[in-house]
């Protein structure tokens, strides 16, 4: 890695590799360390904090590949617009940049971005995202994120799969969070992502 600041680490049992700074980083200086350091996932908070997100395993790389490959496939059949992998970071009003396991943004809102945008985390608030829990990630500090996150910041719909509980919680602005029960069901993402589905068997690894 490579940083012009003195950095202190530490492994928290929740959220990856936590990188404390003796002031937060910057949205600037945020963009610039991830550009020197291409290989590594991270996130940063509204308050500056930053993440490093260590390599998945073997069942969640399974898991973020299948939900990621079903949202791209109907994006390539309805052409209505873009699927984004668990590497692309978003700019979201709060002032963080956050990354989800599989998101969606429309073709309207796409386009609004510059060129300059789409070269770096654009400010741009995906229409709806999903998240996948690992054994490693406590359920708690996922669902604060649906809510705090992605809902406040505008996202229109969310889904939360715990494999482990064979649980998908749905967020949206609507309504209270809904648990559905069972993997043995096809879920859909109406009325934000029209003819979406997706079957929960597809995660019975």
């Amino acid at each position: 890695m490579t940083l012009t600041r003195d950095i202190t680490l530490s492994l928290p049992e929740e959220e990856g590799l936590q990188i404390s700074l003796t002031d937060p980083m910057s949205v600037t200086d945020f963009e610039q360390f991830c550009a020197a350091n291409p290989d590594i996932r991270a996130e940063r908070s509204a308050d500056g904090k930053v993440w490093i997100m260590a390599p998945v395993n073997l069942e969640s790389g399974y898991y973020e590949g299948e939900v990621f490959g079903e949202l791209r496939n109907y994006c390539l059949r309805t052409r209505n617009g873009k699927a984004f992998s668990p590497s692309t970071g978003f700019q979201l009003p709060d002032g963080s940049t956050r990354a989800a396991d599989a998101s969606w943004v429309s073709n309207e809102r796409l386009s609004q971005l510059t060129q300059a945008q789409r070269q770096t985390f654009p400010p741009i608030v995906p229409a709806f995202v999903i998240e996948i829990r690992s054994k490693t990630d406590a359920r708690s500090a996922l669902e604060q994120k649906m809510q705090e996150t992605w809902i406040a910041n505008g996202v229109q719909l969310a889904w939360l799969i715990d494999p482990q509980a064979q649980q998908v919680v749905v967020y949206s602005p609507e309504r209270t969070p809904l648990i559905i029960d069972g993997f043995d069901q096809t879920i859909d993402a109406s009325p934000i992502l029209p003819d979406f589905e997706f079957d929960l068997r597809l995660l019975i690894f």
